[in-house]
């Protein structure tokens, strides 16, 4: 038996574990496989039903402080060319210390191979001060190099206060003052059009009007380095635009790396559009995988046809390559 039989396959916060077909008394564990904080295993066990069990590898971090964890787990039977999910109902808040804590009895006959899919809706660990437990995934994005704070204090009151301004920004709708200097150093194309006799070294301002006052702002408190992580989220497909624009590399690529870590069913065909729009070559390949490796497919199939009628045609023989490639080994 190789060792792919074993192998769970991963998203930040997918796993999924295909199964061939099952003996009557059969027990099998999955290799460890990495969520979070936490190496997990699965395992499934067959007698009159099959037990199928989610748990995390027993350590000191486990013991001191286990994962709390809201997911919801299918199992999807590809008997017969048809591809039937049994979902089981959504945990939520859930502390799993050992392969006891989460057993899920399923009296279905399973025959022929299928496919155990965990979706991680968040993980969570207990404060050191007995407070309200947290999310692990709660604080991922932008933060700031705390050596450099003051700095960035002082330069996020030359932008908020207008201090020394002297180059306006106008965007759709709304203007905000700013400094050449810092736009200058942040992007090439800034630089660009204060080292020339262009117009806006003219006239002291630059037009944006593909860009709201709020997107503009979010952009002007990145560059400036004080960007906080909520309306980093909010804004982060408007900044992609920008990031693009005026060749923001660290943007562009801070960007890149959230949009991977919370690809879902609701999001993932406009992700994997703005992937291919602005050469976003991981996020294209992991949503392309949670498309069809992870049969994801098959539960949007209305949007995947709205999808099918609109989209780039490159994408979509790109997909459509992937997804035979998908049923020749399935």
């Amino acid at each position: 038996m190789s060792d792919s039989v074993y192998k769970v396959e991963t998203t930040p916060r997918l796993a999924q574990w295909r199964i061939e077909n099952l003996a009557s008394c059969t027990y099998r564990k999955s290799d460890p496989f990495k969520i979070g904080n936490w190496n997990w295993y699965l395992s499934v066990e067959k007698h009159k039903v099959v037990f199928v069990k989610l748990f995390p590898e027993i350590s000191n971090v486990t013991r001191d402080n286990p994962p709390i964890a809201s997911f919801i787990m299918r199992v999807v039977s590809s008997a017969v060319g048809d591809r039937k999910a049994l979902t089981h109902p959504e945990i939520k808040d859930k502390v799993i210390r050992s392969n006891e804590d989460f057993v899920w009895s399923i009296e279905v006959p399973l025959s022929g191979k299928f496919i155990i899919d965990v979706d991680f809706l968040d993980l969570k660990i207990a404060t050191p001060n007995g407070g309200e437990p947290c999310s692990i995934w709660a604080g991922e994005g932008f933060t700031q190099d705390k050596s450099n704070a003051k700095a960035l204090r002082s330069l996020g009151m030359m932008l908020a206060e207008g201090i020394h301004t002297d180059i306006t920004i106008n965007a759709s709708n709304g203007s905000i003052g700013a400094h050449r200097a810092v736009l200058a150093v942040r992007s090439p194309v800034f630089c660009s059009m204060f080292s020339h006799d262009l117009k806006e070294k003219e006239l002291s301002t630059i037009n944006i009007t593909d860009m709201s006052i709020e997107t503009c702002q979010a952009f002007l408190n990145y560059l400036y380095g004080i960007i906080k992580n909520e309306e980093f989220m909010t804004h982060r497909l408007a900044l992609l635009h920008a990031a693009d624009k005026y060749d923001i590399s660290d943007l562009r690529e801070a960007i890149h790396e959230s949009l991977l870590e919370d690809i879902d069913s609701k999001n993932v065909l406009e992700r994997l559009q703005h992937a291919s729009l602005y050469r976003l070559t991981k996020l294209k390949m992991n949503c392309i995988k949670y498309l069809v490796k992870f049969g994801k497919i098959f539960e949007i199939r209305d949007d995947f046809s709205t999808f099918l009628q609109n989209a780039d045609r490159d994408l979509i023989a790109e997909v459509f390559h992937e997804v035979l490639g998908a049923w020749k080994g399935f």
